[in-house]
């Protein structure tokens, strides 16, 4: 490289010291380690955003996936953002807005995506640049004006059609479990077809596993053992719910819904006292947050907080796979609900409680 520089006519005749060589292999090596140091790191995930109708405000980044969970905050300036991720594998996360909307971002390692639409429209905001996202937009526009079934089918055929897909993963979580009706027959299908697809899929074989149980039983399903500790050092677990009606549920202090759900079930505890049970599991990385909500709120049921957000135990013993969420539990320890909205889960335990 360095000798190509070097007119013809100007090389000494003779020959060159043995060291020399030596010399410019070092030379090469040190201009080498510092290329390769300035290089963009290959295990970065980019996200650029542009709105509009959004000059400035936050916004935050929340990991789906159990086991890696994290909260990032986004600044937007001039209507735009750029978050940066350090990434081993790809991953899922949440983009969320300040109305509480949510926009699923796939990350790759060493790509990056770009997010852009109007924000006082966020159901057209598209995230592109990576296939997994190409066809999440598509199917969001899609199926924007389609009914909860319509919507359901073109799950079932971007499933068929996408078995190797995260999108895939992560619409039979949102369509098929995720409801207060959750189809498990239909998930545990579908499932099937993307193990079948990718077998070394750990995430899929999982939640494969757990799905085919519920499909296979026609009777309520028992909530399942667990042991942890409140926020207070007491012990707890599923004996603890030994009201007529049990509600558990998972919040953080920065999810605005789950917070509205648990203040709502402060009149019902007062109203039906030791018949209603009420366990919390909140998902902050931080304990003291944690606290002084609870205080703010004047919560005073058992809280489960040990910081570890989705590593938390007892949220994977749970199947609890996002916030808000809940599960009703009827006097038997048989689970009755799931995942219900703040109007339906105060309708459910009046139900019950009758």
């Amino acid at each position: 490289m360095i000798n190509r520089y070097i007119h013809p006519h100007r090389i000494h005749p003779k020959p060159l010291p043995s060291h020399f060589g030596r010399s410019l292999g070092w030379v090469s090596f040190f201009l080498l380690f510092l290329f390769i140091s300035c290089e963009k790191p290959k295990s970065t995930f980019v996200l650029e955003g542009k709105f509009k109708n959004f000059s400035q405000g936050t916004l935050y980044a929340y990991n789906m996936e159990q086991g890696r969970g994290r909260l990032d905050t986004i600044r937007l300036a001039e209507s735009k953002f750029r978050y940066e991720i350090a990434l081993d594998d790809s991953m899922t996360f949440c983009i969320i807005f300040p109305n509480f909307s949510e926009i699923p971002v796939f990350a790759e390692v060493g790509a990056t995506a770009n997010m852009a639409g109007d924000a006082s429209n966020l159901s057209e905001v598209t995230v592109t640049g990576t296939e997994d996202n190409d066809l999440m937009s598509k199917f969001q526009l899609e199926t924007i004006k389609l009914s909860p079934p319509e919507v359901k089918k073109r799950v079932e055929k971007f499933v068929e059609e996408h078995p190797a897909s995260n999108v895939s993963l992560f619409l039979v979580r949102k369509y098929m479990l995720l409801r207060t009706d959750p189809d498990y027959r239909k998930a545990a299908l579908l499932l099937g077809k993307m193990v079948a697809a990718v077998p070394q899929w750990k995430e899929a074989v999982q939640l494969h596993k757990e799905v085919k149980v519920l499909a296979t039983s026609e009777k309520k399903i028992k909530i399942p053992a667990f042991k942890a500790t409140s926020i207070d050092g007491v012990r707890l677990s599923q004996a603890d719910l030994s009201g007529v009606v049990n509600v558990v549920c998972a919040w953080a202090t920065w999810d605005f819904d789950s917070q509205s759900m648990q203040r709502r079930l402060k009149p019902l505890k007062k109203e039906y006292g030791s018949r209603l049970q009420l366990m919390g599991i909140c998902l902050d990385a931080t304990v003291s947050e944690c606290r002084k909500t609870m205080r703010r709120d004047s919560v005073t049921w058992p809280t489960i907080c040990d910081g570890r957000m989705w590593d938390t135990p007892v949220v994977s013993t749970l199947g609890i796979t996002e916030i808000p969420s809940n599960i009703v539990v009827d006097h038997s320890g048989h689970i009755v609900a799931r995942n219900l909205s703040t109007g339906e889960l105060i309708e459910k335990i009046k139900e019950l409680m009758k």
